[in-house]
């Protein structure tokens, strides 16, 4: 018998495959496209997946602002944030973060709305900060990373 045939083979930083992907998020449920841009992220799509290893893809979202939160979502969904000092507790809602994102000091590529929900559903440690650093959120179709000739694909269609 063949023993060869039998390891694992584990993906390392040298042998994974990274593409730059474009989602459209134009009538898009915004909690179900964030879970499968996570999955992009992580690299759950692909044959090769290792838990330790960033093997996602890069994933350029465009038109958020059109995305579709159902019931009362906009106004009743709190986010919660801690300042450090006491009475520092703060929330906001969906609404306050996505205007938040036309503020003109605000980097490119940055979304809080996005932000806060894909890096709920990733993991919490230096892997998931390093994943996070891979999407790259803007509001309108035009974004500036057309010279890595990102490939447009159907969020719908992934699992």
């Amino acid at each position: 018998m063949d023993t060869l045939s039998y390891k694992t083979i584990s993906a390392n930083a040298e042998t994974v495959n990274k593409e730059w992907v474009v989602v459209d998020a134009t009538d898009q449920v915004l909690g179900r496209m964030c879970s499968k841009v996570a999955k992009l992220l992580r690299g759950k799509y692909k044959p090769n997946f290792t838990p330790h290893v960033d093997c996602g893809d890069n994933v350029i979202i465009i038109n958020a602002e059109k995305c579709v939160l159902t019931g009362k979502k906009w106004t009743d969904h709190q986010y919660v944030r801690y300042t450090g000092y006491p009475g520092g507790q703060r929330f906001s809602n969906p609404k306050i973060l996505l205007q938040k994102s036309y503020k003109k000091d605000l980097k490119p590529g940055m979304h809080p709305l996005y932000l806060q929900v894909i890096k709920g559903m990733l993991p919490k440690n230096r892997l998931g900060a390093q994943l996070l650093k891979n999407v790259h959120i803007y509001n309108g179709a035009q974004h500036p990373h057309e010279a890595q000739n990102p490939k447009a694909i159907d969020i719908n269609k992934l699992k």
